[in-house]
C-alpha cells in the first residue's frame, strides 16, 4: 500500500495519535466491539461554522492521485466515493446506491445515484467513474496496486458502471471510499496528468461541501452546497479546515473551543490526561478503523551485520516493550506480536511468539555472531545509525532505542530530520540501519502490509513501501495468493502463515498498535459516523448549544 501512509497525517502523527487506553479505563475502539458512533442528541441544529484542525498542510486537497495523510482528512468534503463504510466495514451507499459481485469475483456492477450534479451544475454519470478508475489505476500510490487487475470499466448507460477484473481482488469492495478512490469529474481531468491538474487544489465534486479559497499556512474555506444530493445535509453553512504546526498552539486551540475537531489527537503526548478531563471536549475513538496505525523497528538488510538473524534477534531482545508502551507511549497504544492490527480481527493472530526482553540472551547472540564487546571500539560491539519518523513518537522510541541498545554495547546515533527529508534518507538514500516508523495497515492486509514485505516492493526511492529489502520466496507466495483468494478461510490462512515467517524471519519488530482519537467539541455532533471518521464528508456534522 503506500502508498504514503495513507495518510501522511495520522500515518506521520502517529507518533502523536494518542490513544487513551489505560486511561480512565478507555480501550480503543477495535478493542470495544467497535461502539456506536457519537450520541446525537435531539434534532440536527442549521447554520453555523464547524472548524477542523489537520496538521501538516496538505500538499493537495484532493486524493485522486495521491495519499498524504492530511490531504486524504480533507478530500472527501468535496470529492465522493462510490461507497462508505460503517465500522465493520460493511459497505454504504454514497454515488452507488446497489452494488454486486459476480460468483467468480470478476465483475462488479455498480447503480449509480440519480440526480446528483457537479458543484459546476454538469451532471455526474457512468462516465464519470469509469475515468476516475482509471486514473486511480495510473497515478494513485495505492491504487496502482489496487486496481492493476482492472480490465476494463463498462459503461451500458449513464447510472451502470461494471468493473471487470483480469483476475479477482477480493479486498476490492473496501476499497472504494471518498478519502482512498475518490470520484472526479471527467469534463476537468480528460487532458494532461491526474496529480497535475489545477484541480486537485480547486477542487470540484458532488459533496456537500464547495471549495471557496485556500489561503497557504493558515486554512481552507469551503461553503454548504445548496444542491447536495442528501437534502437537508450538509447542515452548517460553512466549513473552515485550519493548519497550526505547533503542537502547543494546537493544543491551546483545542482548549480554548477554537476548533471544534481535531484527528489524530495532535496535541503533546503528556497533554492527553489534562485535555481529556476538560468538560468541553469528547474523546471519540471511533473513525479509525480504515487506517489502523502500527508502530514498528525496520532493519535495513543491506546492512552486513543485521543480515544475521542473531543479532536482529540480539536486538529484539534488549527492547522492554512494556516500557515502550507505558513510558515511550504513556500507554496509549496495545501491545501486539506481528505485523497485523488487533481491529482486522479477521486476520490478526495474537498468539504469535514474541521474544521477551532478555539483556543476557541478547549478549550471547552477539557473541555468537561473532560480534563481540570492543569490536567497535572501547567497550562496543557495533554502531548503528538510527532514523525516526519525524514526530513525538518516533523520537521517543529512537531515544528508549538508543539507551536500551547501549546496554547491549550497540551504539546507536539518531539521525532527525524534517518530513521530506526523513522520506528520501530511508527510502532513496537508504542511509539507515535502523528505522522508526508508523506504519497503517489500512482496511486490508494485501494493500496496508503487503508492501512492507514483499520482495518486488522492494525499490529504491518507492516510499512507504518494503524499506528493509526483505526477501523471502515463501512469504512472497504467501502474500500474493492472499491477494487472488476469494475464499476467505483460505485467505485468512494464507495471512496467518505470513505473519508466522515475519515474527521468525525478523525483518523488523512491530510495537505497538497505536490508539487514534479525535479530540471533538462536545456541541458538535454527528461528526464520526463512518469508519473513515474525519477524513468522511461530515455532511452530518451540527453544532448545537
Amino acid at each position: 500500500m503506500n502508498d504514503n501512509a495513507i495518510h501522511r497525517r495520522l500515518f506521520l502523527q502517529g507518533g502523536a495519535s494518542l490513544g487513551l487506553a489505560g486511561l480512565a479505563g478507555l480501550a480503543p475502539a477495535w478493542a470495544q466491539g467497535l461502539p456506536a458512533p457519537t450520541t446525537t442528541t435531539g434534532a440536527p441544529v442549521r447554520g453555523g461554522t464547524l472548524t477542523v484542525l489537520i496538521d501538516p498542510e496538505p500538499p493537495t486537497l484532493t486524493t485522486i492521485a495521491h495519499s498524504a495523510g492530511s490531504s486524504v482528512l480533507i478530500s472527501a468534503k468535496v470529492t465522493e466515493g462510490l461507497l462508505s463504510y460503517d465500522f465493520d466495514l460493511a459497505p454504504q451507499p454514497q454515488l452507488a446506491t446497489a452494488w454486486s459481485v459476480s460468483s467468480d469475483g470478476l465483475q462488479y456492477t455498480f447503480t449509480l445515484r440519480r440526480g446528483v450534479k457537479w458543484h459546476d451544475g454538469r451532471p455526474f454519470t457512468s462516465a464519470d467513474v469509469a475515468h476516475s478508475i482509471g486514473l486511480l489505476k495510473q497515478y494513485h500510490p495505492r491504487g496502482r496496486a489496487t486496481f492493476s487487475s482492472l480490465a476494463e470499466v463498462r459503461t451500458p448507460d449513464e447510472f451502470t458502471a461494471v468493473l471487470v477484473l483480469s483476475k479477482p481482488v477480493p479486498y476490492l469492495i473496501t476499497a472504494l471510499s471518498a478519502s482512498e478512490s475518490p470520484i472526479v469529474p471527467k469534463h476537468l481531468y480528460e487532458s494532461g496528468k491526474a496529480d497535475a491538474n489545477p484541480a486537485n487544489n480547486a477542487p470540484v465534486g458532488t459533496g456537500p461541501f464547495v471549495f471557496k479559497e485556500w489561503v497557504r499556512g493558515s486554512h481552507v474555506t469551503y461553503e454548504r452546497n445548496p444542491n447536495y444530493w442528501d437534502n437537508p445535509r450538509p447542515y452548517v453553512d460553512r466549513l473552515i479546515v485550519r493548519f497550526i504546526p505547533d503542537a502547543a498552539a494546537r493544543a491551546a486551540a483545542i482548549e480554548k473551543g477554537e476548533v471544534h475537531l481535531s484527528p489524530g489527537t495532535p496535541v503533546p503526548l503528556g497533554d492527553v490526561e489534562r485535555l481529556r478531563a476538560k468538560p468541553n471536549l469528547v474523546f471519540e475513538p471511533n473513525g479509525y478503523q480504515y487506517i489502523n496505525n502500527v508502530s514498528r523497528v525496520e532493519f535495513n538488510l543491506e546492512n552486513p551485520a543485521l543480515q544475521d538473524l542473531r543479532v536482529r534477534q540480539a536486538i529484539a531482545y534488549a527492547i522492554n516493550r512494556q516500557v515502550v508502551r507505558k513510558t515511550v507511549w504513556y500507554g496509549q497504544g496495545t501491545l501486539i506480536p506481528g505485523p497485523v492490527h488487533p481491529a482486522l480481527k479477521k486476520f490478526y493472530v495474537p498468539d504469535l511468539p514474541v521474544l521477551p526482553y532478555d539483556l543476557k540472551q541478547a549478549e550471547a547472540l552477539l557473541d555468537a555472531a561473532g560480534i563481540a564487546r570492543g569490536k567497535a571500539g572501547g567497550n562496543l560491539r557495533l554502531k548503528l545509525g538510527l532514523v525516526p519518523i519525524p514526530n513525538e513518537g518516533g523520537q521517543r522510541t529512537a531515544e528508549y532505542l538508543k539507551q536500551s541498545l547501549g546496554r547491549i554495547g550497540i551504539e546507536v546515533t539518531i539521525n532527525s530530520q524534517d518530513f521530506a527529508t526523513y522520506v528520501r534518507r530511508v527510502y532513496a538514500d537508504r542511509a539507515f540501519d535502523l528505522h522508526v516508523s508508523v506504519m497503517s495497515n489500512t482496511f486490508d492486509p494485501t494493500v496496508g502490509i503487503q508492501r512492507l514485505y514483499w520482495s518486488k516492493n522492494f525499490r529504491k526511492g518507492l516510499p512507504f513501501s518494503n524499506g528493509s529489502g526483505y526477501s523471502n520466496p515463501e512469504v512472497d507466495r504467501l502474500l500474493e495468493a492472499a491477494a487472488v483468494e476469494v475464499d476467505e478461510g483460505r485467505r485468512r490462512q494464507a495471512f496467518a502463515e505470513f505473519q508466522r515467517h515475519i515474527v521468525r524471519d525478523l525483518p523488523d519488530i512491530t510495537l505497538l498498535a497505536i490508539d487514534n482519537y479525535t479530540i471533538a467539541d462536545r456541541r458538535v455532533h454527528g461528526h464520526t459516523v463512518s469508519a473513515d471518521g474525519i477524513a468522511g464528508n461530515l455532511a452530518g456534522a451540527w453544532i448545537g448549544a
